[in-house]
């Protein structure tokens, strides 16, 4: 993985200092809150709902035991023992001070990992591909490119201040792990004909308020040219973006305006000025970084069968072990090596993305022990461990299982995407970790699971979307009517290569009734479904009608109950 030079040591050891008088001069009143808040903002640093809340970058998600074992401190010393994975690959610690906040970005420094712009109207942490290198389906190893973007943008002064946050995802494989059509501008990196790097450039996508899937604005762009395209791109929505209006600030809303083809237009106008810019990235610099993302010191393994792997466990336990595998296990590039998900998703205990100082510490152990100690977090909210050797993964079961982190719920209902929502965002309307809890705990039964296959359930606490309720199969919104925490349904959402927001089904309901609509709505699909159809494939050939009568059973037959007695009094 990428190591820190001396110029980004220099940058981020600048940034903590300047930070520490900051805080200081907050503290003492010489600096105003609302003088403080872009510079706290531009550090990662929120006031939430009880709080403060650091949120740390994990670049494209990848990151070192290391690392790992001093988050896990920050989370011991600091907060209150533990730490959330978000969406964005990122870690959030809830419960800081203002006053450790300059001693914990220095520990941070010391692991080469900050929290620049984690936050604030700047180009976000990038994110990618877990698999990033190890993926069976990759066309293009996206990291080096990753990196190079990661550093081409952070502090560029040029995009300190944009209309609004600005977010990249970045995918090189077959099947889209990123939500790529849902960012601001998603990368689709591949090689073409004569075997050379490029890029298609989706832009305009988005959830939040007005969700909107992105457009592709350019085809086969050379790779190296990309930070001048981007420049150019960014250049128009800096221009145009909507500066007067919270809500339509984002770049979707300028591309929905202008239509995608007129916004390639004005953004390859600008691009003529500027294609052969200095910022364009060079073979040298490719070279200077690519050199982080090379193979590990693989074995000389044979590749190992299903039934060989399974067999590897006792036979009282191959059961367990083959759910396992089933769904935490995926394929790798090299023959003999798996990558395992470590699901961060246990019933109704924790909130989803939680990891406690124990488990991140006894991860990283499991990341020395069986995965070059190396890491990678998920846009779902789990962790990687990425090159496993096959023989070992039934060890590596055992001691996930003493962690709790190996729970076979990988994209099964209970893999529930959540935000932290009411019970820390200050932004939410409603909670939404006690609905994931509500939910997990309907859907407890593993086996009742495995037979339903398939189906993403994401939550999000407002209409910000944290929880990319848009593109669950099921997506629950919290909302506020009158003081009162209400939730919205939205049905047939969907991420990856066949990526569609879903529709809202109607009225809201009570947190204690969500249980039971997710019920009627599960029931009405097993009831419906034929021979191997997933939820989403059974939605989109019956549509909405039966799914929405389903919800709202419940309602009508109260309804009808209260007519009866109305009438019979």
């Amino acid at each position: 993985m990428y190591k820190y030079d001396a110029i980004d040591q220099t940058l981020v050891d600048q940034r903590v200092a300047q930070f520490r008088d900051q805080v200081a001069r907050r503290l003492d009143g010489t600096l105003a809150e609302e003088e403080f808040r872009p510079l706290r903002l531009q550090n990662g640093l929120y006031h939430q709902r009880h709080a403060y809340m650091l949120r740390v970058a994990i670049p494209y998600g990848l990151f070192s035991a290391k690392q790992l074992r001093t988050l896990a401190l920050i989370s011991e010393k600091y907060d209150r023992g533990y730490g959330h994975f978000t969406t964005r690959q990122n870690i959030q610690y809830n419960w800081v001070t203002l006053e450790d906040t300059p001693d914990i970005l220095a520990e941070l420094a010391k692991v080469e990992m900050h929290a620049i712009q984690t936050s604030g109207n700047c180009i976000r942490n990038i994110t990618s591909d877990a698999f990033a290198g190890v993926a069976a389906d990759e066309y293009v190893d996206t990291r080096p490119v990753c990196e190079l973007l990661r550093q081409w943008s952070t502090l560029h002064p040029e995009f300190a201040h944009l209309p609004r946050k600005f977010k990249f995802a970045v995918n090189g494989a077959k099947e889209d792990r990123t939500v790529l059509l849902c960012h601001d501008v998603g990368i689709e990196l591949r090689k073409n004909a004569a075997g050379l790097l490029t890029a298609d450039i989706y832009a305009g996508g988005g959830m939040g308020r007005t969700p909107i899937l992105g457009s592709l604005i350019k085809q086969g762009l050379p790779w190296n040219v990309l930070p001048s395209y981007l420049t150019a791109l960014l250049r128009v929505y800096n221009r145009f973006g909507r500066r007067d209006n919270l809500y339509k600030a984002r770049i979707k809303i300028l591309v929905k305006a202008l239509g995608p083809e007129e916004f390639a237009r004005q953004v390859e106008g600008e691009w003529a000025h500027i294609k052969n810019s200095d910022d364009n990235f060079t073979q040298a610099e490719w070279d200077r970084v690519a050199q982080h993302f090379t193979k590990p010191a693989y074995k000389s393994l044979p590749a190992l069968s299903a039934e060989q792997v399974l067999n590897s466990a006792p036979e009282a336990e191959r059961a367990a072990f083959a759910r396992w595998i089933e769904r935490n296990v995926k394929p790798h590039q090299i023959p003999g090596y798996a990558s395992v998900i470590l699901s961060l998703k246990p019933h109704g205990t924790v909130a989803p993305g939680d990891a406690t100082t124990a488990q991140m510490l006894a991860i990283a152990d499991l990341a020395d022990q069986y995965s070059f100690g190396e890491l990678r977090a998920t846009h779902e909210q789990n962790l990687v461990l990425a090159d496993v050797e096959q023989s070992k993964l039934y060890e590596l079961w055992q001691e996930a299982k003493k962690q709790k982190v190996a729970l076979p719920n990988i994209g099964l209902l209970t893999d529930i995407i959540a935000c932290p929502g009411g019970d820390f965002c200050s932004l939410a309307n409603a909670k939404s970790l006690p609905i994931a809890k509500a939910i997990q705990e309907r859907f407890d039964d593993l086996d009742y699971l495995f037979d339903l296959g398939d189906i993403s359930l994401n939550i999000s606490g407002c209409i910000n979307s944290c929880g990319h309720h848009h593109v669950g199969n099921i997506g629950v919104l919290g909302v506020d009517k009158d003081g009162e925490e209400w939730y919205q349904i939205t049905l047939g959402g969907e991420q990856g290569n066949d990526a569609s927001i879903g529709k809202v089904i109607g009225p809201s309901f009570y947190a204690d009734e969500i249980p039971d609509v997710i019920t009627n709505v599960i029931n009405t699909y097993v009831k419906q479904r034929t021979d191997d159809e997933s939820f989403i494939q059974t939605y989109k050939r019956l549509g909405v009608t039966l799914f929405k009568e389903a919800a709202y059973k419940d309602k009508s037959e109260n309804a009808k109950k209260k007519d009866k007695a109305g009438v019979d009094a």
